[in-house]
């Protein structure tokens, strides 16, 4: 099942159990595929790549404001984006653990043949696109530039 069509039946379900926060949830994810469905060149419609994408991105800009709420006292906005943030995750992969991530990053750094800091390019170039989804951009970079120096 695509995930419009899944959002959609999601949507229904809360609907029908007056649950306020996950409707505002999956409204909102609803609405950023629609309009990267309209986008001017779109096509048919999104690959389940861009769908991963668009997720990550929504899933990011919610944990930032999170931090910016609690950094500020601001424990009302928190609440509200914590629960968004969960109920997009429902919609990613299953996130790596750190183990996960070091030994795919080890198998990545050997197939590119990366024996330095200077080849942090390429490796981050083959990793960001096989562990897209399954694990934070800032967390492959840590990672790469622990294993790489």
């Amino acid at each position: 099942m695509s995930l419009k069509a899944s959002v959609e039946s999601e949507i229904k379900k809360a609907m029908l159990a007056k649950d306020k926060d996950r409707l505002r949830a999956l409204r909102a994810i609803k609405s950023l595929i629609l309009l990267e469905e309209t986008k001017a060149g779109a096509g048919d419609g999104l690959s389940e790549d861009d769908e991963m994408k668009l997720l990550t991105k929504a899933a990011k800009q919610r944990k930032d404001s999170a931090d910016i709420y609690k950094e500020q006292n601001r424990e009302d906005l928190y609440v509200v984006e914590m629960a968004e943030l969960e109920i997009i995750s429902e919609f990613l992969p299953k996130q790596l653990t750190a183990e996960e991530l070091e030994a795919e990053l080890k198998s990545i750094i050997a197939s590119v043949g990366a024996e330095g800091p200077k080849d942090m390019g390429k490796v981050m170039g083959v990793a960001t696109k096989s562990l897209a989804g399954k694990a934070d951009g800032k967390a492959i970079s840590q990672k790469v530039k622990e294993l790489l120096s």
